[in-house]
């Protein structure tokens, strides 16, 4: 028995390392993009995820073929989910409830209707469906994260690298430029606290922007609206376990994925986090660990995406997915916006 045990083992050590010999190229490459985009945010300023991703497209001849491929291949998908699930260590049960019943169910309307109508505005465009589910997603809940766990579940083709890429720079960009003019539209529009930290964690993409815009006008307004935006994430699992569903029963099912599992294991392992860190089981330092862990799966992830992406497939999505972006993310803060005003 242990003889059949060790053969086990060494039979297994033995497959990992004639794998690793072939992702290690690639994965090597996308780590060392990692590393300079977050140098360079550090040092420059900027968001990490857009640096990592232009520099991985800069870098694509050097990875669309040959060595680096397997490598590139294994962080775009199994580093990327590893990186989602670890997520789910940032959320409890407790910040999903401190909103209360109104404040979270238009949270939870806007997200839903969001993306809907990005699904419906992008097939008025002549877009695909996918893009539709994506970039509202993406601007419904957390930006870049949310973009990155949605593309994990839904059917991929030629097209699904360059969409996701567009989609990430897109909601970077527009969280930019709404970290800037939100906090405008506070002011003009007479938003009190609690109204205006909801409209800002409500509808600006990003989490780092939201932090800047909510500060921007008072630690009270930052507090709130760092709330809003926690319970945006939390939205995250329930959004991308629906859309699995639906790919999995036929609404947008491909041959080549028809062996996926019903509930992709990523997701139950973000739920899992979801829990212990609920139940208090995650200590705080750990908690930090897990959160740095992740950010830096996914920025590895977004490199090895860049590299398998050219600039030239970028645009081919064409200025339709632009405007797409732009009127999602105008309509989402229309509807919060009037929400709170109504209220």
């Amino acid at each position: 028995m242990n003889q059949l045990s060790s053969a086990s083992v060494a039979a297994l050590a033995s497959g990992w390392r004639r794998e690793f010999r072939h992702w290690w190229p690639g994965l090597l490459l996308s780590v060392v993009i990692a590393i300079a985009s977050a140098f360079i945010a550090d040092h420059r300023g900027g968001p990490t995820l857009l640096y990592a991703l232009l520099l991985g497209m800069a870098l694509n001849p050097v990875a669309a073929e040959g060595l680096a491929k397997p490598g590139v291949d294994f962080a775009a998908r199994r580093i990327l989910r590893f990186g989602v699930a670890l997520l789910g260590a940032r959320i409890t049960i407790d910040q999903i409830s401190g909103l209360g019943w109104y404040n979270g169910g238009l949270l939870v309307a806007g997200v839903v209707v969001t993306i809907f109508f990005g699904l419906a505005l992008a097939r008025a465009l002549g877009l695909s469906g996918r893009i539709g589910i994506l970039t509202g997603g993406a601007s419904a809940i957390c930006g870049a994260s949310a973009a990155i766990a949605i593309a994990a579940v839904l059917p991929h083709d030629d097209k699904s690298e360059r969409e996701l890429l567009f989609t990430i720079a897109g909601v970077t960009a527009l969280s930019t430029i709404a970290m800037i003019l939100y906090p405008v539209i506070v002011s003009v529009a007479g938003l009190g606290a609690n109204q205006a930290g909801i409209f800002l964690g409500g509808t600006i993409h990003d989490v780092a922007q939201v932090v800047g815009a909510g500060y921007s006008i008072s630690p009270e307004v930052g507090d709130y609206a760092v709330l809003t935006k926690m319970f945006r994430v939390a939205l995250l699992l329930p959004v991308v376990m629906a859309i699995s569903f639906a790919v999995r029963h036929g609404l947008q099912r491909t041959e080549s994925r028809s062996g996926d599992p019903l509930l992709p294991f990523f997701l139950l392992a973000f739920l899992a986090f979801v829990v212990v860190g609920s139940l208090g089981w995650i200590p705080k330092p750990a908690g930090a660990a897990l959160n740095e862990i992740s950010r830096a799966c996914l920025v590895v992830a977004i490199a090895a995406v860049g590299l398998k992406t050219s600039l030239l497939e970028i645009k081919k999505v064409g200025a339709r997915a632009i405007v797409l972006l732009g009127v999602e993310a105008v309509f989402l803060a229309g509807f919060v916006l009037l929400a709170q005003k109504l209220h």
